[in-house]
């Protein structure tokens, strides 16, 4: 079986993953570990932990379970104030941190109650805090405030010097497939990016290098971008040239969808640009992508996860 390792966080992770799971493909899931908001942030302050938020949305994308176990993982405290409106899915995995002592540790006994087959890891095991720097030069620090700031962020780091985990090491080192998963780009994306021994990795790695397009802007961070433009800013911490292909929208939006979202959300549909992205030597993949549920724009599980595999059938490490 071959196998692919997929950076992201959040959302964007998470979606994707619930298409990659029905195909026969060993999944390696490395998610960011420095959200800061809402119940993961109590979370952080009070036990000293890593981020615990997108690691546990990734689980329940990843599981196999009944829906009766996913409600209950999913289930919040919000009438509590001692509970704080954590989820049951945090609040486990947390309690298996202060167990265990690691997320090596904790994680695979949080896929064995959940029926989960590949693998989770967290970047780091490091508890750091994320950092923006804006073209002005001011300091942002934490997820949550880079995403709300109304400057341009020129660099992500880190608050400390931050290590990968050793297993994320050597899962690109094995991968016959290295993906970029949609979601943030500064937040969820770039910070599996900014550990220089996972760029050496990933660059050492023959495995072809893959970015899976997000389908609109993110306001503040993304304003104007085409699908070249989000390799461009990749590429400014893996290195010119390692994007191999992008996997892009290439449908029209309905138009009602694209009112709302540009004046509620001030968020625009990315322009697929050919001609540059043939410039920078990169294959396109290109096909109708999304998907509407509830009335929220996300990527179609299933047929992105059906593109992925057939790019993976035709890869030679």
């Amino acid at each position: 079986m071959k196998k692919i390792i997929i950076f992201g966080g959040g959302s964007g992770l998470s979606q994707l993953l619930k298409g990659l799971k029905l195909f026969p493909i060993d999944i390696t899931a490395v998610v960011s570990v420095f959200d800061n908001g809402g119940s993961t942030l109590k979370l952080r302050k009070d036990f000293n932990i890593p981020a615990v938020g997108d690691i546990s949305k990734v689980l329940m994308a990843m599981s196999n379970t009944d829906q009766d176990i996913v409600n209950l993982m999913n289930y919040r405290f919000k009438q509590s104030k001692t509970l704080g409106n954590h989820s049951v899915k945090n609040l486990l995995l947390t309690a298996l941190l202060e167990q265990k002592g690691d997320f090596a540790s904790a994680i695979p006994v949080l896929s064995k109650l959940l029926d989960i087959d590949g693998k989770i890891l967290p970047i780091t095991e490091d508890n750091a805090e994320l950092v923006g720097i804006t073209e002005d030069g001011k300091t942002i620090y934490g997820e949550t405030s880079i995403t709300k700031c109304k400057k341009k962020i020129k660099k992500i780091k880190y608050d400390k010097e931050v290590k990968a985990s050793p297993d994320v090491l050597k899962e690109i080192a094995e991968a016959d497939l290295i993906i970029f998963s949609s979601g943030s780009l500064l937040t969820s994306i770039i910070p599996n990016i900014v550990i220089k021994e996972v760029v050496t990795a990933i660059k050492k790695s023959k495995a072809p290098k893959l970015y899976i397009c997000n389908l609109v802007t993110q306001p503040g961070e993304t304003d104007d971008f085409k699908v070249s433009d989000h390799i461009k800013v990749l590429e400014e911490y893996l290195g010119k040239n390692t994007i191999d292909m992008v996997l892009a929208n290439n449908s029209k939006i309905p138009q009602e969808l694209v009112l709302k979202y540009a004046t509620k959300e001030q968020k625009d549909p990315v322009e697929l640009d050919e001609e540059n992205l043939a410039k920078m030597h990169i294959k396109t993949i290109k096909d109708k992508i999304y998907a509407i549920e509830d009335g929220i724009l996300r990527h179609d599980a299933l047929k992105t996860g059906y593109l992925v595999f057939s790019v993976l059938m035709e890869t030679e490490k």
